[in-house]
């Protein structure tokens, strides 16, 4: 609920123009509550479950696969759950939000560079649930790559979602773009394609 407030109001008054105090006031809550979920002002726009989502995906596919189709076979998978509308009662769980989430951290600059550091702990979240042998040099140096790779091609279809208002399912464009970048027999369509 805060976060969807936050985001309402970044939209609407402008991110720099919106304080963690304006968020507290419009939730109903304090100051201090908006920090102990969101330590940052950038986090209210930033944090997800995304991460945890495409773990488990990853964790789920079979590991016999190459390593792009399991990593983009996740992305896709959270990318189809976090666009499907999600619970009613969740105000974050929804395409719109979404779309409102990632045309602040396009426009923001501030939120670009923390952006960055999102794809990092997203990468390293990757490489985790992916469960190879994290001690060999070479393996956890292909599983970085990979990852890396996948999210950058991600991040194009995302950007490109954004500027096109979402006409486009988000889905099918992170696959079009895996596929640009991997070829077509190398994009996953899930756990257990």
């Amino acid at each position: 609920m805060i976060q969807a407030h936050a985001v309402r109001l970044f939209t609407e008054r402008g991110y720099d123009a919106t304080t963690v105090t304006d968020v507290a006031e419009a939730a109903g809550v304090s100051p201090m509550t908006v920090y102990r979920h969101f330590p940052t002002k950038e986090d209210l726009v930033l944090v997800d479950q995304n991460g945890r989502l495409v773990a488990e995906r990853i964790a789920a596919s079979s590991s016999a696969q190459p390593l792009v189709r399991r990593i983009s076979g996740a992305l896709i998978d959270a990318a189809t759950t976090l666009t499907s509308g999600g619970n009613a009662d969740d105000l974050t769980a929804n395409k719109q939000f979404l779309l409102a989430r990632l045309r602040l951290m396009i426009s923001t600059p501030a939120l670009r560079a923390r952006h960055l550091d999102n794809n990092y702990a997203l990468q390293q979240a990757i490489v985790g649930a992916l469960g190879d042998d994290a001690t060999d040099p070479d393996t956890a140096f292909h599983a970085q790559a990979a990852a890396s790779a996948c999210l950058a091609a991600m991040h194009t279809a995302l950007v490109r979602w954004a500027e096109d208002d979402g006409r486009t399912e988000l889905p099918d464009l992170i696959a079009k773009a895996f596929a640009a970048a991997f070829g077509d027999d190398m994009v996953g369509a899930g756990p257990d394609a």
